[in-house]
Order: C-alpha cells, then sequence, then structure tokens
C-alpha cells in the first residue's frame, strides 16, 4: 500500500465533489486531520487536505458551503485519495474530478470511497471486475449502472488492497478504523477507536471484507458471556461452554451472535484471538509459540497460518510493520 515518505505522515486527501454529505468529510477529518493526543506521541498519524473542483462546495441539501479547500490538483500528491459520497447518482461526476481519481489511482495512490463515493470511483473505470460495496438504499441503482463491479452489498466494507469501499455513512468510521489498523496496527487503532468511543472492529476477515461490526452489545444475557471470553482467550473456549456460561442452548447463542454481532460465535472468538496476538506482537513478544499459547492459538504454526489469513501478514512482515523498533524477524 503507499505510504508517506519517512519525512513526513501519511498524506490523506478528501475530494468533496457538489452536493457531497457532510458526515462522511467530518469522519475523514476526525480520524486523518486531528492531532491523536491519546497515544502520546507528538508527531501525527496523516496529514489531511481537502480538495475541490471549485470553490465554494455547497454540502447536500446546501446545509453550508465550503469555502476553503485546495484545488484538485491536491489529489495528485495524495497517498490516499477519499472520495465521499452525494446522493444523486443519478447525475455524473464532472470530468475533472474523474481524471483526478484516475490520476492518483494510476501513479499508486490508494482510493477509498465512503458509501456512494463508490459510484464516483466506478465511472472513473476503477471498479470494473472488482469487489465493491456501497449503501444498500442504491444497490440496484449500482448494479444497473454498473454491471461489470461485483458488488457485495450486505458488508460494512470491502478492501481490495490499492482500492477500499464503505457501504453506509456511519460505515466510514469501520473502514476509517481498518486504514489505521492497516497503516499503523491493532494497538493505535484501538486507542483512537476508545478516544471516539466506537467499537474497534476486529481483524477477522477484514483483508477480504467485513461483515458487521462488534458493537457494545445491550443484550445483558450476551454481554457478559463475551467480556468474560476476551478476558480467557488463552483457554479451550467452546460454544457449548460460552452457551453455557450464558444461561442458554448453543442453538440460542449462535442466533444471538448472528442478530447482534452479525457473525458466529467461533468466528468471533477466531478474531479475537488474532487481534489479541497482533497486539502481544506490537508490545514485543517474539516467542511466538508464548503468542499463540496467551492468545489461544494454539500453536505457532496455526497462528501464522491464522495471521496470514486474517492480516495478509506473516508474524515476521506484522512485527516489521507495526512491532517495537528493536524487534527482530521470528
Amino acid at each position: 500500500m503507499p505510504q508517506g515518505s519517512s519525512h513526513r505522515p501519511h498524506h490523506v486527501v478528501v475530494l468533496v465533489d457538489e452536493g457531497v454529505n457532510p458526515f462522511e468529510v467530518g469522519v475523514a477529518t476526525e480520524l486523518f486531520g486531528l492531532p491523536r493526543p491519546e497515544l502520546g506521541r507528538a508527531a501525527p498519524l496523516y496529514e489531511l487536505t481537502l480538495c475541490a473542483p471549485a470553490p465554494g462546495i455547497r454540502m447536500n441539501h446546501g446545509f453550508f458551503t465550503l469555502g476553503a479547500a485546495a484545488g484538485l490538483d491536491a489529489a495528485d500528491a495524495a497517498d490516499t485519495l477519499l472520495v465521499p459520497g452525494r446522493p444523486d447518482n443519478a447525475v455524473p461526476r464532472t470530468a475533472p474530478v474523474l481524471d483526478a481519481v484516475r490520476r492518483a489511482h494510476a501513479r499508486g495512490a490508494r482510493i477509498v470511497s465512503f458509501c456512494t463515493g463508490a459510484f464516483a470511483l466506478a465511472e472513473a473505470g476503477l471498479l470494473d471486475g472488482r469487489r465493491a460495496t456501497t449503501h444498500w438504499r442504491w444497490a440496484d441503482e449500482f448494479r444497473a449502472l454498473h454491471p461489470k463491479v461485483l458488488l457485495e452489498p450486505d458488508v460494512l466494507f470491502v478492501d481490495e488492497g490499492d482500492v477500499l469501499t464503505a457501504a453506509g455513512s456511519a460505515s466510514a468510521l469501520d473502514l476509517g478504523l481498518h486504514l489505521v489498523r492497516r497503516d499503523h496496527g491493532a494497538e493505535i487503532a484501538n486507542s483512537v477507536s476508545r478516544r471516539l468511543v466506537f467499537a474497534a472492529h476486529r481483524d477477522g476477515g477484514q483483508r477480504q471484507f467485513v461483515e458487521r461490526p462488534v458493537p457494545d452489545v445491550p443484550d445483558a444475557s450476551l454481554a457478559p458471556v463475551l467480556a468474560w471470553a476476551q478476558e480467557h482467550l488463552d483457554r479451550p473456549l467452546t460454544v457449548a461452554g460460552l452457551a453455557e456460561r450464558a444461561a442458554v442452548s448453543p442453538a440460542t447463542l449462535h442466533r444471538r451472535f448472528r442478530t447482534e454481532l452479525g457473525t458466529t460465535p467461533l468466528a468471533w472468538l477466531l478474531g479475537e484471538r488474532v487481534t489479541l496476538a497482533c497486539r502481544l506482537i506490537e508490545r514485543g513478544e517474539q516467542r511466538l509459540d508464548v503468542v499463540a499459547d496467551r492468545s489461544g492459538l494454539g500453536s505457532a504454526a496455526n497462528l501464522r497460518a491464522r495471521l496470514k489469513q486474517l492480516t495478509g501478514l506473516s508474524p515476521s512482515e506484522y512485527r516489521k510493520r507495526f512491532g517495537t523498533a528493536n524487534c527482530t524477524s521470528t
């Protein structure tokens, strides 16, 4: 993935088009533009620039006008170009906007869309033959306009490596935290999510796609068992054991996981274990057998397989990218 140089933070440029959703611009600003004092570091994680095709861009429904933004040529300096959505998808994006997106992609920038920003990426030809998502409300319209795109309307976001798309507006937070996790590791992403008071998404499956976020669970019968399991990931946890602790049948536990978390108990456990393994590696633990034991993954071989499956990285690659500076590869 594209990264900023060693002398500056990763540069995120948000392309603010006419009629764009201000919430998604705000999400980008919060995640990539504000200082992060909760991390205890002076250097920012990102550098943020807003760019627009013209001065005085009006937000959706004319709620307000964005007056201070760079021109579209700012997109040519982006490490990541982010395209928020707008509701009038039947109106094609202008040629200068689409050209800016194409240029950024052609030179290797990471391209990201929030919500119906996927329409712009599809119009620019970036999504043909690739998986993508957008807001469920516009899924049929998207398919009709862009039949070559492999639309996945039931996921929160799709990560295709150099091109990432988020579904509805709130899932911009899920994808944004995923980008922070991809760029800076699970520990920093979890700190940012706590600052936002928004549930951090697990690494499980998100290299390819993510089905649902993991919210704070309001069901009193399920929340305690989740908290208990997170404190005992090193144990051989089973669905039957979790169901017994929650005082429900295994079938009921499966149903509640599907309803409230959008996943199965075993998939949730795997995601939690991989996240714990990532954090242990980030904090400097180099012995893979210890990481595997403490995270409940059992063996170093299983740790390698699961980490590769769910993050796309081997333990040594993950350590090199996110671990402490004086760690050596294992």
